[in-house]
């Protein structure tokens, strides 16, 4: 299977929504496959990759994720239809997940019980709404009634992508989508998680690369508070202790706990910085972005972190520098 690149335009929102002509056209000129974008609190994934479609004509177009609580699966099916629509040259990747409990808090909606059923039944019925067939559906989540796909696709239709952390998620996602999407996840442990996969099936492995050409004394504090974020949703923690990192993800926790923000921070140790957002020089980053193709990641999507005075020009360098990779 041949190996492609993306980059996403999720960290890159404090250079604004129009942001993404740049960063679309500039990826397609730097040969890049496909172009991720995030929907939490901010932009609108659908929105965003509608207007990089227009310039970027030849980038596949990915969400990574779109929280299956925000979006049913019959508006998930017409927004990927759009975008398909919109660029039936290249693939869309709607990717989807559960998402966290803080995001779903901000939605007003309730953390999901029964997730593994939850995900199960979303793609089983999202690959109806998909078929352009007329959907009548009962299931324990949703129900729909006489649903047909306004809109007629040829023989190029959006895939899915499942958003996977804890062993359950990662084999349900080999087994009933068309990709699983890895994040925040040390290279060292992309091969336990591929085997997760493979349990399940043959889904494409997608991974975010974390990265920042920029000095490591600039994006050392940046790269704390990403990663103590991260590190307070249970789903991300356990991914992280099952990396090697429990020292780190318990002093931070014990911290917080105690209201001790610098503490928690100061508790993120420069081995963990290094093994999941990556600060280096271009040669650095190239490396540490080929060391996840060798770990078995089959498209890496490059998550270049804007931590630096000139937030342009280090997105430019760390995408120059992760392309090199291939």
């Amino acid at each position: 299977m041949s190996i492609d690149m993306g980059v996403t335009f999720g960290s890159l929102g404090v250079l604004g929504p129009r942001a993404i002509i740049d960063v679309a056209r500039m990826a397609q000129q730097m040969g890049y496959r496909s172009l991720w974008t995030v929907e939490a609190t901010g932009t609108d994934a659908i929105s965003l990759l509608g207007a990089a479609s227009a310039v970027a004509p030849q980038l596949d177009l990915a969400t990574g994720i779109v929280p299956v609580a925000v979006r049913t699966p019959p508006l998930a099916a017409m927004s990927a239809a759009t975008l398909q629509a919109l660029s039936p040259d290249a693939d869309v990747w709607l990717g989807v997940g559960v998402s966290a409990p803080g995001i779903l808090r901000q939605h007003g909606a309730p953390p999901p019980d029964r997730p593994i059923a939850r995900m199960r039944e979303y793609v089983a019925l999202l690959r109806e709404c998909l078929s352009g067939e007329a959907v009548t559906f009962e299931g324990d989540f949703w129900s729909v009634k006489r649903f047909r796909l306004g809109m007629r696709l040829g023989e190029r239709k959006p895939k899915i992508v499942l958003a996977a952390l804890g062993p359950q998620m990662l084999k349900l996602a080999g087994e009933i989508a068309d990709g699983v999407l890895l994040n925040y996840i040390p290279v060292s442990h992309v091969g336990p998680s591929i085997e997760q996969v493979r349990a399940g099936g043959n889904a494409r492995i997608f991974a975010y690369v974390h990265a920042s050409v920029t000095e490591f004394e600039r994006g050392a504090k940046s790269a704390r508070k990403d990663l103590f974020n991260y590190a307070m949703a249970d789903g991300y923690a356990n991914m992280f202790r099952a990396a090697g990192f429990s020292d780190e993800v318990d002093q931070l926790r014990d911290c917080h706990a105690q209201k001790d923000r610098e503490g928690a921070l100061a508790a993120i140790t420069e081995q963990m910085i290094q093994a999941i957002n990556f600060i280096g020089d271009k040669k650095e980053v190239t490396a540490f972005t080929r060391s996840y193709i060798d770990a078995g990641v089959e498209h890496p999507v490059l998550m270049p972190m804007p931590w630096a005075d000139d937030r342009w020009q280090v997105t430019e360098q760390t995408m120059s520098a992760a392309i090199a990779a291939l």
